[in-house]
């Protein structure tokens, strides 16, 4: 038998799996891979309890159960002031990834052009390869003793003819930085009078802190009416493993994402849709998420004041970037393979968002975690 001719002859296995098997091999606190070490509410699973009990055990809708679809239409109604048609515009997905690749997928073809902001999340390349389209990269600028920004003049000298899409993340991953109005403003200045459209990768929509708001496209009818909105229950509800989340998008867009998902996976959990259905019913667990994860950053951040560690500026995600120069001239991957080896600590090197590996002394560490796993590892890099 012939070998198989990979359609993605570059891509192994993740940075985030492979320094998660180094931190268990070694015995490190996994501050690398984003998920959270501590238990959802009870209330929450008791939900998903009761809807297993009541029946809901079949196939649901493939788009979604409607009354997660609903709940979603007026949460985003009363937050940002924009109101998705429940049946055309939004649909229900085995998280955020799933939405990601699918939108790419249903509306890049071969020879198309897609402008991404570098670091950028993991997943957003693959699925523009598999769809024949053309990565056009544009890396965000980080100042010499500050945080992240877009350089939008630079991407918007990037667009061409061939543009078909520019994929945005706020909050971003892995830089904890967020767009802010002039941003948005920006981008709508670049797809004005454009056919381009906008992938916004919002799945840290409910942690901005410091009293900012996020600033989603579907703030903004001109970006809306062009845009896929992708969050994930999985990251506001500390149930990563559950694995849901949702798209929304215009009736015309949604369409076509529609055609390509029912085909990919067809359906999503139905108890665990219910569930959280259910739960929504209450928002206080979204609405003071930003004040809980700014404990843990405040916790996080307090706890390496003094050390060897720069800290880079986090307005939003449960990640915390920091330099390394004064303590290691190593590359990125070098130094997060050290620090999970012997320091204990595992770390994520930012350089594997890049496309090409690109080195800038940084490292990303998520604070997702108990009071007692933080104080742990702020111990161990306090030493260093």
């Amino acid at each position: 038998m012939k070998q198989l001719h990979s359609r993605l002859p570059h891509v192994g296995t993740t940075i985030f799996s492979r320094m998660s098997a180094l931190a268990g091999q070694h015995g490190a606190v996994n501050l690398g891979q984003g998920f959270p070490d501590f238990a959802c509410d009870p209330k929450l699973v008791d939900m998903v309890t009761t809807a297993m009990r009541e029946g809901f055990n079949q196939y649901p809708m493939g788009t979604g159960a409607p009354v997660l679809r609903q709940a979603i239409a007026d949460k985003v109604a009363r937050i940002y002031g924009h109101q998705y048609d429940v049946n055309t515009e939004i649909t229900i997905t085995p998280g955020a990834t799933e939405a990601l690749t699918t939108a790419i997928l249903c509306s890049v073809h071969p020879g198309d052009e897609v402008v991404v902001i570098e670091p950028a999340y993991d997943s957003y390349m693959p699925a523009i390869e598999l769809a024949g389209g053309v990565p056009v990269l544009v890396q965000m600028e980080v100042a010499p003793h500050g945080g992240y920004s877009v350089p939008w003049a630079r991407l918007a000298a990037a667009v061409t003819p061939r543009t078909r899409m520019i994929v945005i993340n706020t909050p971003h991953n892995p830089t904890g930085s967020v767009l802010r109005a002039a941003d948005m403003a920006a981008l709508a200045d670049i797809v004005r009078g454009t056919d381009i459209l906008i992938l916004s990768d919002e799945v840290y929509e409910h942690m901005v802190f410091d009293e900012e708001r996020h600033e989603s496209v579907c703030r903004y009818p001109e970006l809306a009416e062009r845009s896929f909105v992708v969050s994930s229950f999985g990251k506001t509800y500390h149930v990563t493993g559950w694995k849901i989340g949702y798209v929304a998008a215009p009736a015309m867009l949604m369409a076509e994402f529609r055609k390509v998902h029912q085909y990919n996976v067809f359906s999503v959990n139905t108890p665990m849709q219910h569930g959280i259905a259910s739960y929504m019913a209450d928002q206080a667990p979204y609405v003071e998420l930003p004040a809980f994860y700014q404990r843990k950053r405040d916790l996080f951040r307090r706890g390496l004041e003094g050390s060897r560690f720069e800290l880079l500026p986090c307005d939003g995600t449960y990640f915390q970037c920091v330099r390394y120069d004064r303590i290691s001239s190593q590359s990125e991957a070098e130094f997060a393979e050290w620090l999970t080896t012997e320091v204990k600590v595992a770390a994520i090197p930012v350089s594997a968002f890049y496309r090409d590996g690109q080195d800038s002394g940084i490292v990303r560490f998520c604070f997702a975690k108990k009071d007692e796993t933080l104080a742990l590892a702020l111990e161990r890099l306090a030493r260093v």
